[in-house]
């Protein structure tokens, strides 16, 4: 976790879906209240990419060359795994209480393909929840995209710098 570092430039590679499973069978073991799992995980690749990156630009309103580089984006990754929380009603469990279940999911496997030595960066935007972005998805009703892990190869093996050291001091306290 200490050498964990996003990779926003990644080769063509991508891990296969049989691989992709096999990593969320660990990171599924968040903590989860009510062992809900209210999450799920749409891969992406070809074409799919195309589609949610049309679906950005007319969330955004764009046309254009200002809408072609918004279009463009998803295909900066050979792969993208659309993170997707799945709420329902809980007489225990609130909604965003499920979505950080979701996000920790995400969080997890994000950890678990840099581990497995793929390029992967977590990105969001304006338009993440979208009406037309959930569209391009095939997202059904209580489901929202918390983002996409963009995942490829890494560059002539090069993994990326170290990130900035933390001042665990500055975000702890301790009461008693």
């Amino acid at each position: 976790m200490l050498t964990r570092r996003s990779a926003p430039k990644v080769t063509d590679a991508a891990p296969d879906d049989d691989e992709i499973r096999a990593l969320l069978e660990a990171a599924g073991r968040v903590a989860d209240h009510g062992a809900l799992r209210p999450w799920r995980v749409i891969a992406l690749r070809g074409d799919a990419r195309d589609r949610v990156g049309a679906a950005l630009a007319a969330a955004a309103g764009l046309d254009g060359e200002p809408g072609a580089r918004l279009a463009a984006k998803p295909l900066r990754a050979p792969l993208l795994l659309a993170m997707v929380a799945v709420t329902a009603p809980h007489h225990k469990v609130a909604a965003w209480e499920q979505e950080i279940a979701a996000a920790g999911v995400a969080h997890q496997l994000s950890l678990l393909l840099d581990d497995a030595g793929w390029g992967v960066m977590w990105r969001t935007g304006p338009h993440t929840r979208h009406p037309l972005v959930a569209e391009a998805h095939h997202l059904a009703n209580g489901e929202r995209l918390l983002g996409w892990l963009y995942v490829g190869g890494v560059p002539d093996g090069i993994r990326p710098g170290r990130s900035p050291e933390i001042d665990a001091e500055s975000a702890f306290s301790s009461l008693e």
